[in-house]
């Protein structure tokens, strides 16, 4: 993989701690909207042509069926499968090329063009510019200060910087979200849970982000459980904090069956979600407080990215026709060759996790982790995961469609779909604070 080097690459090199490095010179600055887009992402294409220049991404239409598949008349340029993969794994990252090696006769990757899809609103771009001089790390790089809505730092100089980047990213205000969260065996069965989650954000409220209420608190979600039957009924606050060692993010449980609402545990970094497939910091691909491991920031590289991810979440689709043994049916699969951020996460010395070592690469037009390779503490790959994405067009917001993470050691892995849902996302709707309490949290259990 092509790695492009940066001019602050001499500071970490001379040791100068990565959380000290925010903030950036108005001169830097002035790049965005140049030379850079808006939020970061180099604007000319590659030499090779095969990633095109930034034009904006697409258009803004509050009206238009964000499902439409646009690119519904392109073919593969190619399919890479066993007998091409060596003179693409230049391309691919560890994970996507362990599970061309466990599952040699059915995983394959179609690569379509690439088109650069994301887009922001105006205002999200204007904070990205004003929080690159601004917006500092805190706590050793595990909280901000000085930070207004999405994108802390569009010129980022550490790892650490490009993970918050992928925690803040903007979702397109207040969404409520449904999901089939999928675990498949080995051979193929699978089991489901449904769930209905509520986003809010404090600058979508009412009267905006309250310096009182709202203090330290990056979002609000309100989780709901549908099926299976046994579930039906609990329901999860979590109040998501910035800086989550000063407050580490706050959660509640409603328990249907005992009919009482109690404090979660402390819910975050690997503790197990259900069927343990993947870890609570896993979700969307990565969440939560970053101070457990050490974030050192590889730099740039080109490699084949889920994009533009219309057929996972097309209608006329059946979850039981994308689940197949050892991974998704890979025919609803839709890659493109992207530039990504790289990050290379290893476990602190006396932190505890059962990844030794995580691999984060984001997408640079959306600031949205694209694949993660994660390893074990002997340093073996043990799972990969993909963020299946598209552009919403009514929202103006990049989002997952799909979410897969591999257990390359037992063969069964998760995939979160949202195809078959009667409201996959909703975005725009009226939330008010009083929506996320514990008293809110009793009444949506009965």
């Amino acid at each position: 993989m092509k790695l492009i080097s940066y001019s602050f690459s001499t500071l970490l090199l001379l040791g100068v701690p990565q959380w000290s490095l925010a903030k950036v010179s108005e001169q830097e600055a002035s790049q965005l909207g140049k030379t850079l887009t808006p939020v970061g992402a180099i604007k000319q294409g590659n030499k090779a042509g095969s990633i095109p220049a930034y034009k904006g991404g697409l258009a803004q239409d509050k009206d238009a069926n964000p499902y439409e598949d646009i690119y519904a008349h392109e073919a593969p340029l190619f399919v890479i499968d066993q007998s091409n993969l060596a003179q693409h794994k230049q391309n691919l990252t560890p994970g996507q090329l362990a599970m061309f090696a466990k599952y040699p006769k059915s995983y394959k990757m179609a690569i379509y063009p690439s088109h650069r899809t994301a887009s922001l609103s105006q205002d999200v771009m204007d904070n990205a510019k004003k929080n690159a001089t601004q917006a500092q790390l805190v706590a050793g790089g595990n909280g901000l200060k000085q930070f207004e809505g999405n994108i802390p730092f569009a010129i980022p100089n550490s790892g650490v910087e490009v993970i918050w980047n992928h925690i803040t990213g903007y979702k397109g205000g207040n969404v409520h979200v449904a999901t089939a969260s999928n675990i498949v065996e080995p051979d193929g069965s699978f089991s489901t849970m449904t769930i209905s989650t509520k986003f809010a954000y404090p600058e979508s409220l009412p009267g905006g982000r309250d310096p009182k209420k709202d203090k330290n608190i990056l979002f609000y979600t309100l989780d709901y459980t549908k099926a299976p039957a046994r579930l039906t009924g609990n329901v999860s606050l979590v109040h998501e904090t910035i800086d989550q060692l000063s407050q580490p993010r706050k959660a509640w449980i409603y328990n249907a069956g005992q009919r009482r609402v109690r404090r979660a545990p402390q819910v975050g970094y690997d503790a197990p979600t259900h069927e343990g497939i993947r870890t609570v910091d896993q979700v969307a691909m990565f969440n939560g407080s970053p101070d457990r491991f050490d974030w050192k920031l590889v730099g740039k590289k080109e490699i084949y990215i889920p994009y533009n991810s219309y057929k996972i979440i097309d209608k006329n689709t059946k979850y039981a026709d994308i689940v197949a043994p050892g991974h998704i049916n890979q025919d609803y699969a839709r890659y493109e060759l992207h530039r990504v951020w790289h990050v290379q996460g290893t476990l602190k010395e006396g932190a505890r996790h059962v990844y030794g070592k995580r691999d984060l690469y984001m997408d640079e037009d959306s600031w949205q982790v694209a694949v993660a390779d994660h390893y074990d503490e002997r340093g073996q790959i043990w799972r990969l995961a993909e963020g299946h994405s598209m552009q919403f067009v009514n929202a103006n917001a990049a989002w997952y469609v799909a979410m897969t993470s591999y257990d390359l050691f037992s063969g069964r892995y998760q995939v979160d779909l949202r195809g078959e849902e009667k409201a996959p996302f909703d975005f725009g709707m009226k939330m008010k604070r009083k929506h996320f309490t514990t008293s809110a949290l009793r009444r949506t259990g009965r």
